[in-house]
C-alpha cells in the first residue's frame, strides 16, 4: 500500500509498505541486473550504504542462472542473501535492445539469446512466470519499447499492444499469486506507460492502465537517446493523469539532475546503471559536481572524492590512491568507486525525501540542479 505523506508542489513524500519491508520515496533502485552490482558490492554492503531497494533483470536471470535455478534456491532475495524489497525489470527494455535478434508478434517476442545464440520465446504470461520463479517484490509488466522518435503509426500499434500485454500480465499475476505453491503470493504488479513522444499516445495509454489499478505505474520508453528536455516535457504530459494513491516510476533514470526534475514533476522511483558504469571508469559524482579521476592532476591528491561524504570509501581513502588503482585497473578500484557513488545517490534520495518533509524542496532542487551535472574544477 502506498500512502502519500506530504508533498511540496508536484514533489512527493511516500510510504509504501510491502511484504518484503518499507520503501519511502522518492527512492532510487540500485541496479543489479544479474542479481549483483557490476563492481563488486555485495548486498550485505548494499545495506549498508543506504539501499533500500535493489532491482534485477527478469531477461537476464532467465538466461543464466535460469529463474528455475532462483526458484529451487528460494527467490532472488534468498539467492543473493538479500534482506530487502526486490523489483524485477520484465526484459522488454532487453529486447528492445537486441532488435536485430528479435522478432515482435502479438503473443510475444521470439529473439536469440545474446549468450549463446539459442532461440527463446517471451510472451507476457511467461514474463509474469519468470517473475513469479524470482519471487521479486515488484514485477514489471511486460511491454515493448519503442526507439524515439518512432513513426506515429507504429508508436500507436505498439502502445496499443502494451496495454493488451498488461492485462494478460494482470490475469497471469492473479493466477499465479492464487497457487499454493507460489513462492511469494503477495508479488506487485506495475504498468508501464508507452507511447514514444507523441503526447496523445501517452494521455490515452496512461488512461486506459490506470483502470486497470495496478500496484504502481512506470513511465517507460524514455532515456533511449532522446534529449532531457523531451523527457522532462513527457513527464510533465503523463503525469496529470497517473494515480496520486500509487507509486510513479520513470524508468532508466537516469543523472542527478534528471532526478532532481522528475521529482519536482511528482516522480517517486527511479533506476539507473550510471553511477555503477560510470564510477568503473572513474567518473565519481559529488556535491560540488562530477570529477574524473583519472585526470592527472589527481596524482598527488590528498583529499577524498568529497570531503563531505561519510561513505566508507570517502572515510578511509584519498583521490591519489582510488586514481592510481583505477589506472592500474584493480578490482579494488571499481569496487571503491562504485561504493562511493551508489551511496551518493541513495543520499541524495535522503536529503531529497528531508527537503520535501522540511518544506524546502524547491530550493534544494534550484541549488543542486545547477551545480550536480557540472564538472568540479578542485
Amino acid at each position: 500500500m502506498f500512502t502519500l505523506l506530504k508533498t511540496e508542489k508536484k514533489a512527493r513524500l511516500g510510504r509504501f509498505d510491502t511484504v518484503h519491508g518499507v520503501i519511502y520515496t522518492p527512492v532510487f533502485m540500485n541496479v543489479g541486473t544479474c542479481a549483483a552490482i557490476k563492481g563488486g558490492v555485495s548486498p550485505a554492503e548494499l545495506a549498508e550504504i543506504g539501499c533500500q531497494i535493489e532491482l534485477s533483470n527478469t531477461y537476464h536471470l532467465h538466461i543464466r542462472p535460469g529463474d528455475k535455478v532462483i526458484r529451487e534456491m528460494g527467490g532472488i532475495r534468498r539467492f543473493m542473501n538479500w534482506d530487502g524489497p526486490v523489483l524485477t525489470d520484465s526484459g522488454g527494455f532487453q529486447l528492445f535492445s537486441l532488435a536485430p535478434l528479435r522478432r515482435i508478434k502479438e503473443e510475444g517476442v521470439y529473439f536469440a539469446s545474446h549468450v549463446d545464440g539459442r532461440r527463446i520465446f517471451m510472451g507476457p504470461e511467461e514474463s509474469m512466470q519468470i517473475q513469479s520463479n524470482l519471487a521479486s517484490t515488484i514485477a514489471m509488466a511486460f511491454d515493448e519499447c519503442v526507439e524515439n522518435p518512432a513513426p506515429y503509426e507504429y508508436a500507436k500499434e505498439s502502445s496499443e499492444r502494451t496495454i493488451r500485454w498488461l492485462i494478460r500480465c494482470r490475469d497471469e499475476l492473479r493466477r499465479l499469486n492464487s497457487l499454493p505453491t507460489t513462492l511469494n503470493p503477495n508479488q506487485l504488479l506495475f504498468g508501464i506507460n508507452q507511447g514514444s513522444t507523441y503526447h496523445d499516445l501517452r494521455i490515452d495509454n496512461m488512461k486506459a492502465i490506470r483502470e486497470l489499478d495496478l500496484d504502481g505505474y512506470a513511465i517507460g520508453g524514455l532515456a533511449v537517446g532522446e534529449e532531457a528536455e523531451v523527457m522532462y516535457d513527457i513527464i510533465e504530459t503523463v503525469e496529470p493523469y497517473m494515480p496520486t494513491d500509487k507509486p510513479r516510476y520513470l524508468m532508466g533514470v537516469g543523472t542527478p539532475v534528471n532526478i532532481l526534475e522528475a521529482v519536482w514533476r511528482g516522480v517517486d522511483f527511479f533506476d539507473c546503471v550510471m553511477p555503477s558504469r560510470n564510477a568503473r571508469h572513474g567518473t565519481l559524482f559529488t556535491w560540488g559536481g562530477k570529477i574524473t579521476l583519472t585526470n592527472e592532476k589527481y596524482t598527488l591528491d590528498p583529499r577524498p572524492i568529497d570531503e563531505g561524504c561519510s561513505c566508507p570509501t570517502c572515510r578511509r581513502y584519498s583521490r591519489s590512491y582510488l586514481r592510481h588503482l583505477i589506472k592500474a585497473k584493480e578490482s579494488l578500484g571499481m569496487r571503491l568507486a562504485v561504493t562511493h557513488n551508489l551511496y551518493f545517490y541513495n543520499e541524495l534520495m535522503r536529503k531529497i525525501r528531508e527537503a520535501i518533509e522540511g518544506g524546502y524542496y524547491e530550493n534544494f532542487y534550484n541549488k543542486y540542479r545547477n551545480i550536480l551535472g557540472e564538472r568540479r574544477e578542485d
